[in-house]
């Protein structure tokens, strides 16, 4: 579930929606994490607009853009960092309103500890986020307690019938 930060002067961009969307799509594609819900919906990127004065190389020039992509530990082998560079810099530069911005666009690539990416309330280690998002027990294995454990119930909720449809009445 990669994070994408994009940090530039302000007005840098046309289309700032189409270039978080094109970010976030990119990254979650070159790292091949399973296209199912669960990172659709937390692999994101965002654009930070910073005033002209507020950043600055050391001629005075203003008009640099910062990407920063977080990943789990490991989720970038050399071959992926290479083309989440080269792309994340393609569409930069494609989104930038002035074409001489794409030599000064800096990808950065980190990584969270194994055991610090945090969603939903849980520091989640690699090994969880392996083991339990593909299969969907994400959501599962950490229910809050306030759940309802009926079984009928929770098959109700994810539109599916119930094997028995006179007990499920009687609740």
């Amino acid at each position: 579930m990669p994070m994408i930060d994009v940090y530039a002067p302000a007005g840098t961009f046309r289309d700032r929606a189409k270039l978080v969307r094109d970010l976030a799509t990119a990254v979650m594609t070159i790292e091949r994490v399973p296209n199912i819900p669960l990172f659709r919906q937390n692999t994101a990127a965002f654009v930070h607009e910073l005033p002209l004065d507020s950043l600055s190389n050391v001629d005075g020039d203003h008009a640099c853009v910062r990407v920063q992509v977080l990943t789990n530990a490991g989720g970038l082998d050399r071959e992926k960092q290479l083309g989440v560079v080269a792309e994340l810099t393609r569409i930069v530069a494609a989104a930038a309103n002035d074409a001489s911005v794409k030599e000064r666009i800096w990808v950065l690539l980190t990584e969270a500890p194994d055991g610090g990416w945090g969603l939903a309330g849980h520091a989640h280690t690699n090994a969880e986020l392996r083991r339990d998002a593909p299969r969907g027990r994400y959501r599962r294995s950490h229910r809050r307690r306030d759940t309802p454990r009926n079984p009928h119930a929770t098959r109700r909720a994810r539109g599916r019938p119930c094997r028995s449809p006179s007990r499920a009445r009687r609740r």
